[in-house]
């Protein structure tokens, strides 16, 4: 009899032993779960923190002449563009008065979530360029670069399911303004115009940013002479 409830004794330390070897098991795989959980949740949060802050080139600029004529200053520009595939666009050349270059633009800017989510038709806002003029210039003398209410050429050549959209949006620019109903229905959260403008000098080169959710940027950084120049 003894030796039986000895028997049953040593299976219940058995028992027991195996329910706390089991649940210490199953605490650390819980632990680690929850560790890889955070450590994904935290590499998603970098992600979205990358794409609202990361930026798009979206033209260079450089001066190829700059004179006096009559005691105005001329400046001449020449205008660079770059397609979505990255391949470029015909440069075009400007020649405004003054040293100061007034870029105006047309940007639409979309609801925090489709950027955050990586949207592929609103995950970066999108800005059409309206004039370029200088600082001895009115705005209405300016030049045209993109053609108001038409896709601009930046945008061609991608998804032919985003042109449609896109271009509904440029069509509809100031409904977008006006009308929060339709500005709600396109996911936009803001559209408006933007004049960046900067005192511009031969040697440098000029690069004009789009941030992913917000406006434009224009940077400058020396041209590079060859080797040996």
């Amino acid at each position: 009899m003894f030796r039986a409830l000895g028997k049953v004794v040593f299976i219940a330390v058995l028992v027991a032993a195996g329910s706390a070897g089991i649940f210490l098991y199953y605490g650390q795989f819980s632990t680690d779960r929850k560790l890889a959980q955070l450590e994904d949740e935290n590499n998603q949060l970098h992600e979205v923190v990358q794409r609202l802050i990361s930026e798009r080139r979206v033209a260079q600029m450089l001066v190829t002449d700059q004179h006096q004529v009559n005691g105005v200053q001329q400046t001449t520009v020449l205008f660079q563009e770059y397609a979505r595939d990255g391949s470029m666009l015909p440069p075009r050349t400007f020649t405004i008065e003054g040293n100061m270059v007034h870029i105006d633009a047309m940007v639409i800017k979309f609801d925090h979530d489709f950027v955050e989510k990586d949207d592929p038709l609103r995950g970066h806002s999108i800005a059409l360029f309206a004039k370029l003029y200088g600082d001895r210039q009115r705005p209405d003398q300016g030049f045209v670069i993109d053609e108001p209410g038409k896709i601009p050429d930046y945008y061609r050549g991608a998804d032919p399911e985003v042109s449609p959209f896109e271009t509904q949006l440029w069509q509809n620019f100031w409904k977008l303004a006006d009308d929060p109903a339709y500005r709600q229905q396109m996911g936009v959260r803001v559209p408006n115009g933007e004049g960046p403008w900067r005192p511009v000098y031969p040697g440098q080169l000029y690069t004009i940013t789009l941030e992913s959710d917000g406006g434009l940027n224009i940077t400058s950084q020396p041209i590079r002479q060859p080797a040996g120049a």
